[in-house]
C-alpha cells in the first residue's frame, strides 16, 4: 500500500466529517485501492503518516462496504470543566473552561425533548441541498473521575456544528441562566435563536462509529443515500 501510496492519489472516504479543530479518536474511513500487493500491516501506515494522525487498525473489506453511507450512528463527547481552577493544564486543549457552576442533572432533564427525529435546523449551520432531520437517540452528561462535565451523544448522523451548538442550548441551562424548557422551546420553533452559541470545537471528540452486520452493508447504504446526499 505505502508504494501504491507513494505514486497515486486516493480518495479517502471518512464516516464524519467534522468540523475544523474536532478531534477524532474513533474516526472510520475506507479508501478504494488495488487488491494485488496491498499492504494492511498498521506499523508500516503509520510510518507514512503524520503524527496526529494514528491507524489503529486496517482490514481488507468487500466493495458493499462505505465508511460514510453504511455507517448506523456516530458518537461524540464534549467536555467542560467547571472547576474554579480550570481544566487540568494537562487536557485543556480537550476541554472548555466554563465559570459557572453546572447542574448536570438539569441539563439531561433539558436534553429529553431533543431525542428522537426531529428537524434540528436550529441547531445546524444552513447548507443548501442538505436535509437537517436526524435522529438524537442518546444524549447524556456524567461527571468524570476529575469532576468534569462530559456530554455523551449518539446520533444517525449529525449537521454542521449541530452538536456545538446543542452544547450551546444545554450549558445555559445547567448554570441557571436559562429555564429546562428552553432547548425544547427552540427545537420546536424551527429557527435559530440568536441566544444559543456555537462552543469552540476543541473539546469535541468523535468518538466510534456504529455499522450494521456486513451482509446488511449494501441495504444500509441504500437507504441513507435516498434520504441524505449531503
Amino acid at each position: 500500500m505505502l508504494g501504491y501510496l507513494a505514486h497515486a492519489r486516493v480518495a479517502v472516504q471518512c464516516a464524519g466529517r467534522t468540523d475544523a479543530g474536532v478531534h477524532a479518536r474513533g474516526q472510520v474511513a475506507h479508501v478504494d485501492v488495488p487488491a494485488s500487493g496491498v499492504d494492511l500491516e498498521v506499523r508500516r501506515i503509520n510510518r507514512a503518516l503524520p503524527d496526529d494522525i494514528r491507524v489503529l487498525e486496517a482490514e481488507a473489506v468487500s466493495p458493499d462496504f462505505d465508511a460514510r453511507f453504511a455507517a448506523l450512528w456516530r458518537r461524540y463527547t464534549y467536555r467542560v470543566s467547571d472547576d474554579p481552577a480550570g481544566p487540568d493544564p494537562l487536557e485543556r486543549h480537550l476541554t472548555l473552561a466554563w465559570q459557572r457552576p453546572l447542574d448536570v442533572d438539569l441539563m439531561n432533564h433539558a436534553a429529553q425533548p431533543l431525542l428522537g427525529e426531529h428537524d434540528f435546523a436550529p441547531f445546524c449551520k444552513h447548507r443548501d441541498y442538505a436535509t437537517t432531520i436526524r435522529e438524537l437517540q442518546h444524549l447524556e452528561w456524567e461527571r468524570d473521575a476529575r469532576g468534569t462535565a462530559v456530554m455523551s451523544v449518539r446520533a444517525d448522523a449529525f449537521c454542521h456544528s449541530m452538536v456545538r451548538s446543542l452544547v450551546g442550548a444545554l450549558l445555559p441551562v445547567g448554570d441557571g441562566r436559562r429555564a429546562v424548557e428552553w432547548p425544547g422551546q427552540i427545537l420546536q420553533a424551527g429557527i435559530r435563536d440568536s441566544g444559543v452559541t456555537v462552543m469552540p470545537a476543541h473539546p469535541l471528540i468523535l468518538e466510534e462509529v456504529g455499522y450494521p452486520p456486513p451482509h446488511e452493508w449494501r441495504s444500509r447504504q441504500s437507504r441513507t443515500r435516498s434520504v441524505r446526499g449531503d
